[in-house]
């Protein structure tokens, strides 16, 4: 059974040091010791509906191919030819026609990597083209969601323990993405989790938000670890995070009782963020470019039976998280700024901040394994 709790701090927690969002060394060190090793959300399985569906990611500097080979299996192929190393995959996305070929000199793969043609290879001494596959990522799927790890420290079962059937209510692994915003933030990545797990600037930055959410509403379940967050509630029954603050959409799945005036945030360390609301859910996913520099998609997931709907229209919830992701990546850039200045130093967290202080904690504990 889960329990909730009202947000809270120790004693004496302070922000990080600056460096951890400036410093081109630590973003590096990142990369290899978060970004390198952890479990990273790339995107949603129905992206991947037939095989020889793909689309390629970059994370931690590498480039993978995500692809559903004959089998069914999804699969994360670095994007590297076993022949000289060339790129083999230029497209975001796609659809490869049974087999994937390097545009160099042709060496071609089954869709499970397997190296299949590798020409004027045969006369070559001591050749043997099954030593040759494409080098894969591991991949793990979890309600609708597509994991890949370069050298997980952790299995994905044990790792994700946590959230395992946490969101069964919200049917999520059975919906589907309507629409999808990119943003290209001027702010360190950690900003951007920060910022999402804490209301304590909301009556100040987001005045639409607050009018339908009350600022300290919240209570936490998950507050140690990679897996932070709980919900906040709705001011009056009946009404929803959108344009209008009312919603004609049926709820998710089994949502019901005081669930449906109820909205859940979680961050998920390091790569998204997940909402769920009575009638839809949010997703946030992260990508680090620079230490300055983050790119975040933030997508809205329906009911496939609701979007088949006549007339179904999800602008009524794009258009409001539009209005607030702007108003948070401003005050985040903001904020980068400002951590640049000779005259930052570390400050106190607030009641309102415990979840910003577990999240540099489980950051200090990965960074320094």
């Amino acid at each position: 059974m889960q329990t909730f709790v009202r947000p809270n701090v120790g004693a004496g927690a302070k922000t990080l040091d600056a460096s951890c969002y400036i410093s081109a060394e630590i973003f590096a060190a990142e990369q290899e010791r978060i970004f390198g090793r952890d479990w990273l959300c790339v995107g949603r399985e129905e992206s991947l509906a037939l095989t020889g569906d793909f689309f390629t990611v970059q994370r931690a500097g590498e480039s993978l191919i995500v692809t559903r080979d004959a089998g069914g299996t999804v699969r994360a192929f670095f994007n590297v030819c076993r022949h000289r190393g060339t790129r083999i995959c230029e497209r975001d996305s796609g659809h490869f026609q049974g087999s994937i070929q390097c545009p160099y000199h042709g060496w071609t793969y089954g869709l499970d990597g397997a190296l299949k043609v590798a020409r004027n290879m045969v006369e070559v001494p001591g050749f043997d083209r099954t030593e040759y596959p494409l080098k894969e990522a591991a991949v793990a799927l979890w309600e609708g969601f597509v994991f890949v790890a370069l050298a997980p420290r952790a299995r994905f079962d044990e790792a994700f323990a946590p959230l395992m059937g946490r969101f069964a209510r919200w049917n999520v692994g059975g919906l589907t993405t309507a629409r999808s915003v990119t943003y290209d933030v001027a702010c360190n990545w950690k900003l951007i989790f920060l910022n999402y797990s804490e209301c304590y600037h909301c009556p100040l930055v987001h005045p639409q938000l607050d009018k339908l959410s009350p600022s300290d509403s919240g209570r936490n379940d998950l507050s140690e670890g990679p897996f932070l967050g709980g919900y906040s509630e709705m001011r009056q029954a009946g009404t929803s995070l959108t344009m209008s603050g009312h919603s004609s959409r049926p709820p998710l799945g089994t949502v019901a009782g005081e669930e449906l005036h109820r909205v859940y945030y979680y961050t998920i360390f390091p790569s998204f963020m997940l909402s769920t609301h009575p009638d839809y859910v949010m997703v946030h996913y992260v990508e680090p470019l620079a230490p300055n520099r983050t790119r975040v998609i933030c997508s809205f997931l329906f009911d496939p039976q609701t979007m088949a709907e006549p007339g179904f229209d999800p602008s009524d919830v794009v258009e409001f998280w539009d209005v607030t992701n702007r108003q948070d990546w401003h005050v985040n850039e903001l904020t980068q700024l400002g951590l640049s200045s000779r005259a930052y130093s570390p400050g106190p967290y607030s009641n309102a901040e415990g979840l910003l202080s577990a999240f540099d904690r489980h950051y200090r504990r990965v960074m320094e394994a």
